[in-house]
């Protein structure tokens, strides 16, 4: 057998970092959040 066939499963990453993956997501929502914040108040000053 050479190489992967497609019925194979796909390498599942470690746990590690797909906390870590998650945990940038949700940052990248907080500073994304936090960014659009900032705009409105300095709009409306």
């Amino acid at each position: 057998m050479e190489g992967m066939l497609w019925s194979d499963p796909e390498n599942e990453p470690p746990r590690e970092l797909r906390e870590t993956q998650e945990m940038l997501r949700r940052l990248g929502v907080l500073v994304a959040l936090a960014m659009v914040l900032a705009m409105l108040v300095i709009g409306v000053r």
